[in-house]
C-alpha cells in the first residue's frame, strides 16, 4: 500500500478536525441557543464601564463576545498550557477553555494596556495593545435558576443551602484565573474589586463557588483538605455536602497532627484570600480529572466579610473607582 504525502495527510486531517467541530457546534447548538435566550439583562448603572484602575490595568465586565472569547483564550492558557487539565475536542480544537455556562454568565476582566508583546509571542517591538491578563466568571441566583442551576451543583449539593435562605441572593464565583507574571497584588487587588462593585450594585447577600487545590490524590492534599475542615467549616447554616457520589472526606488528618503554619503554606493563594476575607467551607471535597483538580466548596456571606476588607475596598467599592 503507498503511503500518503504529508501534504494530504494534513488536509486528511484538517478536514477531519473541521467536521469534527461542526458536529459539536450541532450537538451543543440547541443548549446554547437556550442558553443566550436567558442572558442577563444590560448591567445596571456603575458596571458598564471600567469598574476600577490601577497604573495601566484596569478591571471590567467583558462587553462582546469577542472579549469573552479571550477570558477563554487566557482560561486555556493557564488550565491547559500551564496546569494539567484535559481538553474535551471542542476546546482542544478552538484552544480556548469553553462551556454552556459562559453564556449566560458576566466575565470580569482585568486588562493591561501596556502588556509586553513578548508574553502573547509577538515580537518585543511590537506595538503593545491591551491584553485580557486576569478573569473571574460570575453568575447570579436568578439567571442560574432561570437556566437550570449552577455550575456548582455538579460537585455539590447545594439546594438545601438555598432552600435555607430563601430570601437571599447568591452569587457564584469561578473559572477564576491570572496569567502567570500577573499573579501579584495589583492584579488580585483588582479582581477582589471588581468582585466586589458586583456584588455592591446587584445587592448579593452571599458569594459560593468551587475552589481548587491542585492535584487528584486526597492523600497528598492531607494538610491543607484537612486544615479546612478543622479550622474553617462552614457553620451548620451555611454548610453544603459533597455529592455522594464523588464525594471525598476532608478529614484525613486529626486535628491535633496538623501544624497550622505549614496548612497555611500549602494552600494556595486565592483559597488564603477567601480565607482572609471570612470565608468557611463544605463538608467534603470532590476530584476533577479533567481539570486534575481537588475540588472544595466555598461560602462566604457578605456579613461574614471580615469590616477591614470592607474598610479597605469602601462599602460602596470606592477604593480603585475609575
Amino acid at each position: 500500500m503507498s503511503q500518503q504525502s504529508p501534504t494530504v495527510t494534513a488536509t486528511v486531517s484538517a478536514v477531519f478536525a473541521s467536521r469534527v467541530l461542526v458536529s459539536l457546534q450541532r450537538r451543543s447548538a440547541g443548549l446554547l441557543a437556550r442558553a443566550a435566550s436567558l442572558r442577563p439583562d444590560p448591567a445596571p448603572e456603575g458596571l458598564q464601564g471600567t469598574l476600577g484602575r490601577i497604573g495601566s490595568l484596569e478591571v471590567r465586565l467583558a462587553r462582546t463576545k469577542k472579549e469573552v472569547k479571550k477570558a477563554q483564550r487566557l482560561r486555556y492558557r493557564v488550565f491547559y498550557e500551564e496546569m494539567a487539565a484535559a481538553p474535551d475536542m471542542m476546546s482542544r480544537l478552538k484552544r480556548r477553555d469553553i462551556d454552556a455556562y459562559d453564556l449566560i454568565c458576566d466575565h470580569l476582566l482585568v486588562i493591561d494596556h501596556e502588556a509586553p508583546a513578548a508574553l502573547f509571542g509577538k515580537p518585543n517591538k511590537a506595538k503593545r495593545k491591551p491584553k485580557v491578563v486576569g478573569t473571574y466568571r460570575l453568575l447570579r441566583q436568578d439567571v442560574a435558576e432561570a437556566h437550570g442551576g449552577f455550575y456548582s451543583e455538579s460537585e455539590f449539593d447545594i439546594a438545601p443551602l438555598l432552600q435555607r435562605h430563601p430570601g437571599k441572593r447568591f452569587l457564584e464565583l469561578g473559572r477564576s484565573c491570572v496569567l502567570a507574571p500577573y499573579r501579584d497584588k495589583r492584579t488580585v487587588e483588582l479582581l477582589w474589586h471588581g468582585v466586589w462593585t458586583y456584588v455592591r450594585r446587584y445587592k448579593m447577600d452571599v458569594m459560593f463557588g468551587c475552589a481548587s487545590l491542585e492535584g487528584t490524590d486526597p492523600a497528598r492534599l492531607a494538610l491543607p483538605l484537612s486544615f479546612l475542615h478543622h479550622h474553617a467549616p462552614a457553620p451548620a447554616e451555611w454548610r453544603a455536602r459533597a455529592v455522594e457520589n464523588r464525594r471525598t472526606p476532608m478529614d484525613v488528618l486529626g486535628k491535633g497532627d496538623i501544624n497550622p503554619k505549614a496548612a497555611l503554606q500549602s494552600l494556595p493563594p486565592l483559597i488564603k484570600g477567601y480565607l482572609r476575607l471570612g470565608a468557611s467551607f463544605g463538608d467534603g471535597a470532590v476530584v476533577d480529572r479533567q481539570f486534575g483538580t481537588t475540588d472544595v466548596l466555598v461560602v462566604l456571606p457578605v456579613s461574614a466579610i471580615s469590616p477591614r476588607y470592607i474598610d479597605h475596598f469602601g462599602a460602596e467599592a470606592t477604593r480603585h473607582a475609575a
